[in-house]
């Protein structure tokens, strides 16, 4: 049997550099040795890319390689430098197990168009649309599907507020993981809250608190082609959902805890879900994706944002909610790249 040669990569330049690594531990750790040839390829916080033995914590103190990907699509592969010289090895397959910025922007999807080789996930357009929260509110809500009310503007600029109630959040418009997010109560904190958000990106919203239930869905698949995993539903004791910023999140949440699936009638899961289904295809994703919503109490489902490569860590939301509808991290793996390789 044949076994497919996988790049998978990890690490990168964004915020969730160390979010990735574990991402990738859980896929290792659920890759079929009889059916894929795994290679890992680390990319440093600064941009360097090292083939690596795995995706440990502190994989750059390994044996390490220089290595490239190349976007000659008669090389098809990677390039790697050893002994003075580079040596190529193609590739069937990459994984890009990247967050965030050049993971989830169309970035390192572009690369991959251009060297010609098959990958998982999202594609250039979707990706770029989802990271961007401002644009992906543009679209969902010209397909009927509501989103919370926002202002979107420039790092530098100081926008006029008014015509919010507050509370509101200020966040980076295309960041993940709740970095560079805020809860402003009172319109005096909005200078510290943009402030700590232009950190992350010079595209900065604020955006209309939403009551109701935060839920998320997990989806796998292409068109109308879609597994659904089971609704999950986090619980805050205060503040808001930040477990990839906690020390220790493979111990729980300091502030929350997920329920899966969600203590919700089949009316709502299945609302939840349909929406889900809406938001992905009006996107054009393909491949997988977490959506995030809010239930409010009458019923109407309100989009949050869309992750077009969820964390797969031990605690990750999405390997939960496909696990509780029947689908192992494994048969998630498998199914991606099957998609993937189909073209």
């Amino acid at each position: 049997m044949h076994k497919l040669k996988m790049a998978v990569l990890f690490g990168g330049c964004s915020e969730e550099h160390d979010v990735s690594i574990r991402s990738a531990q859980e896929i290792a750790r659920n890759l079929d040795p009889d059916k894929f040839d795994p290679l890992y390829i680390g990319i440093t916080k600064t941009g360097e890319w090292k083939l690596c033995d795995y995706p440990e914590a502190n994989w750059e103190s390994g044996n390490c390689l220089p290595a490239i990907l190349s976007p000659d699509r008669k090389v098809h592969g990677v390039l790697v430098l050893e002994q003075g010289k580079y040596k190529s090895i193609r590739l069937d397959i990459v994984f890009p197990v990247l967050h965030g910025k050049m993971g989830e922007d169309g970035a390192i999807q572009g690369l991959l168009e251009l060297s010609g080789i098959p990958y998982a996930g999202c594609d250039i357009q979707s990706s770029a649309l989802c990271m961007d929260k401002s644009l992906t509110y543009v679209i969902v809500r010209n397909a009927g599907i509501a989103t919370p009310d926002f202002l979107a503007f420039n790092k530098g600029d100081m926008p006029d507020a008014a015509p919010f109630v507050y509370p509101v959040f200020v966040k980076p418009a295309r960041s993940g993981s709740s970095f560079g997010v805020r809860k402003v109560c009172h319109m005096d904190e909005l200078p510290e809250a943009i402030e700590s958000a232009g950190q992350y990106d010079t595209k900065i919203l604020i955006e209309q608190m939403i009551s109701g239930s935060e839920v998320g869905c997990a989806l796998l698949g292409t068109g109308n082609d879609l597994f659904v995993g089971e609704v999950d539903q986090i619980r805050l004791s205060h503040g808001f959902f930040r477990i990839h910023q906690e020390k220790n999140p493979e111990n729980g949440s300091e502030n929350s805890t997920i329920k899966v699936p969600a203590d919700l009638s089949d009316q709502d899961k299945k609302r939840v879900q349909e929406t889900a289904k809406q938001v992905y295809r009006a996107l054009g994703c393909s491949g997988l994706a977490r959506v995030d919503m809010f239930l409010q109490e009458d019923g109407q489902v309100v989009l949050n944002e869309v992750n077009t490569m969820p964390g797969c860590t031990s605690y990750s939301r999405y390997p939960r909610m496909m696990a509780a509808a029947g689908l192992t991290l494994a048969d998630v793996i498998e199914r991606v790249v099957a998609l993937a390789m189909e073209g």
